[in-house]
């Protein structure tokens, strides 16, 4: 009963985000979903983002959280337009589903934009399998974390089109093996993009800047 009562809120919000697939192409945006698990630094690795993005591409972000604005008030410094989801009058759901991006996309507006990014909630687990009608999906780990994630939580490293390997200035004080962990994510996504980077000092930026940049290019033709 579980497993059908499971299957049929997907395909739900799988007809939920075709919907609103559709309406980010009519306004000619493109969407990352960015995921990760909490406290790997994607609030960080998308203010840096911003400010390196901003003016040249015109920027929004759409933040899920069970409780708090501390991330989106963090995000609007940058001068992105930036508008909050808290998951917790919903019940605490540690994911964003469809619906709510549909109405939150509606309602901040979408004409005046050309990236749009959803930081959706910390977990390694169910933003994977929760389709919000987005472009592509990015995966954020932190050298923190363990170089074994990817093994353990196989689905969200298969769905993302590319990975960030975050808090790379902690190597030198840390026991991981990034080489470990980055081979971990091409044995369960084999030819993903993997950026090695830190939010902190911005080394290894440019790469994932351009990748963005590009990706923009090709949904607005700009």
């Amino acid at each position: 009963m579980e497993i059908n009562i499971q299957k049929r809120v997907l395909e739900q919000n799988k007809t939920e985000a075709d919907l609103t697939r559709a309406f980010f192409k009519e306004k000619n945006v493109f969407v990352l979903n960015m995921m990760s698990s909490p406290g790997s630094g994607k609030t960080e690795t998308l203010c840096k983002t911003l400010g390196h993005l901003m003016p040249e591409i015109r920027v929004g972000v759409i933040v899920g959280d069970v409780c708090t604005t501390n991330d989106a008030d963090r995000l609007a410094v940058t001068k992105a337009k930036v508008t909050q989801i808290n998951t917790d009058q919903f019940g605490g759901d540690c994911h964003l589903a469809a619906h709510l991006i549909d109405a939150s996309a509606r309602k901040m507006g979408c004409d005046d934009l050309d990236l749009l990014i959803v930081e959706n909630i910390g977990n390694l687990v169910c933003p994977a399998e929760f389709d919000i009608g987005e472009d592509a999906r990015a995966v954020v780990l932190s050298v923190t974390e363990g170089e074994d994630k990817p093994l353990k939580y196989p689905l969200m490293f298969q769905v993302a089109d590319v990975a960030v390997l975050n808090k790379v200035d902690l190597l030198p004080y840390l026991d991981f093996d990034a080489a470990l962990a980055v081979d971990n994510m091409k044995k369960v996504h084999p030819g993903m993009p993997v950026f090695e980077i830190s939010a902190k000092t911005e080394a290894g930026f440019e790469p994932w800047l351009e990748w963005l940049r590009e990706k923009v290019r090709e949904k607005t033709g700009g």
